[in-house]
């Protein structure tokens, strides 16, 4: 109850786009701070942003610079396919994987599950935390994960996505690279059920604010090993922290939310109103642009080119673009006039 009563909240909060995306930016660098810190990065969020933005290079700390440049290229795509509306996939879980460790490449190649055992031990005491199924059960339980995230009908969103989060972490399908893809699916599975809250929330604050607790809680059951209890384990411990952790994010977002409001802005809700979420998506854009392509707002949506020239073309007839350059090759966009208003 508490995370749909802040989740209606901040939904009904007056916003400019400038400030959301400002707030919004701030969730990235932060739950890409905070997740990779899990995992023992000690950059900073200051000396993340720089990273970030290629502003700055931690000689002897290249490992951590590729950490948080891969975190973040894969908490980009996740907002695309949320954004396009996908069904997930295994083949998405590889390529999440892969944009996690592939340093901040774009393009990558995708993950395959691991081919023999490993363990997962606490960051901090080296304890075994888990013994992982055997590599040959992999591919069968993570086919069976995925199916359960698409087919489920009976759970509401944030119970799938914390049990989701936990049985990745059961599985363990990879090497390396298990703590930050979990966190992603999750947070992929939140948005694609409604729960994205304008982007703006980091559950992974949540869990590195207290570490401990958040090891004791995926740490449960009468053994460590997948095959004597792991499997059967009652996980309520784990839910229980999980679901807490999203009603304590989601009420922080509406507090940060309303405090930025009060800052003399004025309420453009009902002109936001008349916005998909992927016109309200492409404002990110503009945002950076005064001018874009159809490729651009491609690139936003992982649109082919002939979907995003028909996407461009459908938002001109409705008023939201109005067209710069009318050469096929060279078509540029820009926000209508009734739309400008939005990003000052």
């Amino acid at each position: 109850m508490r995370i749909e009563a802040a989740k209606e909240k901040v939904l009904h909060l007056p916003m400019t786009p400038m400030i959301l995306n400002s707030l919004r930016e701030t969730a990235r660098l932060y739950t890409t701070h905070y997740s990779t810190m899990i995992e023992g990065n000690q950059l900073e969020p200051n000396q993340i942003q720089k990273v970030l933005k290629h502003e700055g290079h931690f000689p002897g700390r290249e490992r951590e610079e590729h950490e948080v440049k891969g975190y973040y290229m894969a908490l980009t795509q996740v907002e695309k396919w949320a954004a396009k509306g996908i069904k997930i996939t295994e083949k998405h879980i590889e390529t999440l994987h892969a944009l996690v460790m592939g340093n901040g490449r774009e393009h990558v190649q995708s993950s395959k599950y691991r081919d023999g055992q490993n363990v997962i031990r606490d960051a901090r005491t080296k304890a075994i935390i888990c013994m992982p199924p055997e590599a040959k059960d992999v591919n069968e339980l993570m086919a069976a994960l995925i199916n359960w995230i698409n087919y489920n009908k009976e759970l509401p969103c944030p119970l799938v996505a914390g049990i989701a989060h936990y049985q990745f972490a059961t599985i363990h399908p990879y090497y390396d690279g298990n703590g930050r893809t979990a966190r992603l699916l999750t947070t992929l599975i939140l948005y694609l059920g409604g729960y994205d809250l304008k982007g703006i929330y980091s559950l992974e604050e949540y869990y590195a604010r207290n570490l401990g607790a958040y090891y004791n809680a995926i740490s449960i059951g009468e053994s460590h090993n997948y095959y004597m209890g792991r499997a059967e384990s009652d996980i309520t411990k784990w839910i229980e922290y999980f679901i807490e952790g999203m009603a304590c994010s989601f009420e922080s977002v509406f507090k940060h939310m309303s405090e930025a409001g009060k800052k003399g802005v004025s309420d453009q809700s009902e002109l936001l109103k008349k916005l998909d979420p992927k016109q309200r998506k492409a404002l990110e854009l503009f945002g950076q642009f005064e001018v874009v392509s159809s490729r651009q707002i491609g690139e936003l949506f992982s649109y082919k080119p002939r979907t995003s020239a028909a996407l461009c073309a459908q938002w001109v007839k409705g008023g939201f673009l109005s067209v710069v350059n009318f050469s096929n090759k060279g078509r540029k966009y820009k926000l209508s006039d009734r739309y400008e208003d939005l990003l000052k």
